[in-house]
Parts: structure tokens; C-alpha cells; sequence
């Protein structure tokens, strides 16, 4: 990663409207961090590994577009929040909730949600 140690941490906390999960580490390289807010907690460990997965391709790309390919059919769209992390988003008209487990359902099949 450009100017940082490479390495990224994801955390999360419990909130009242569910899991928030946010990187840790890709500002270190000037880019900003990913943050995903009121997921299910059963997709916690699913999307803890999206946003790995996200942050090893931000960091390859060196800048922050406005879309990711994470996966051979999985496209994660960036929008940038007030506080300066971009927060992954359903391409326009797909239901946030039905696409967060869509995503980590595609991206890992293996996984029970």
C-alpha cells in the first residue's frame, strides 16, 4: 500500500441499528477507509471479509473510484460519507438489506446466512 505498512484491520460494534463494520489502516496510504453500516449481525464475519476484500483492491487501484469489482459478478459502488469513508452500496434500485447478503452469499458459497 502506497506510504502505509500494508496492513488493514476491520473492526466492528453493535449499534441500535444493527452491526458496524469499518476498516482500519488504508488511511495510513492516503486512502480513505471503507465503512458498512446496519448489517445484519449474522452477516458480520461475510461482509468482515467484503470489506477485506474491498480494501485489498482500493489499495491496488491507489485512488478511491466509484465502483469496485470484488468478485467475478460482484461490483461493490463506493459513495463517499460525510466523515470521509466511502460506505459500499447495491448498484441503484436493489434493496440494501437483500444485497448485503447477496454479496457475501456470491462472493463466499460456502458460507451459512
Amino acid at each position: 500500500m502506497p506510504g502505509g505498512t500494508g496492513e488493514v484491520q476491520i473492526m466492528g460494534a453493535r449499534g441500535p441499528d444493527g452491526l458496524t463494520l469499518r476498516t482500519a489502516g488504508l488511511s495510513a496510504g492516503g486512502l480513505p477507509e471503507l465503512r458498512v453500516d446496519g448489517l445484519p449481525p449474522y452477516l458480520g464475519q461475510g461482509w468482515a471479509r467484503v470489506l477485506a476484500a474491498g480494501a485489498e483492491r482500493l489499495a491496488a487501484a491507489g485512488d478511491a473510484p466509484s465502483e469496485l469489482a470484488i468478485g467475478a459478478d460482484v461490483v461493490i459502488y463506493l459513495t463517499s460519507a460525510p466523515d470521509g469513508t466511502l460506505v459500499p452500496g447495491p448498484p441503484p434500485g436493489r434493496d440494501r438489506q437483500g444485497w448485503y447478503r447477496d454479496v457475501v452469499l456470491r462472493l463466499f458459497p460456502e458460507a451459512r446466512v
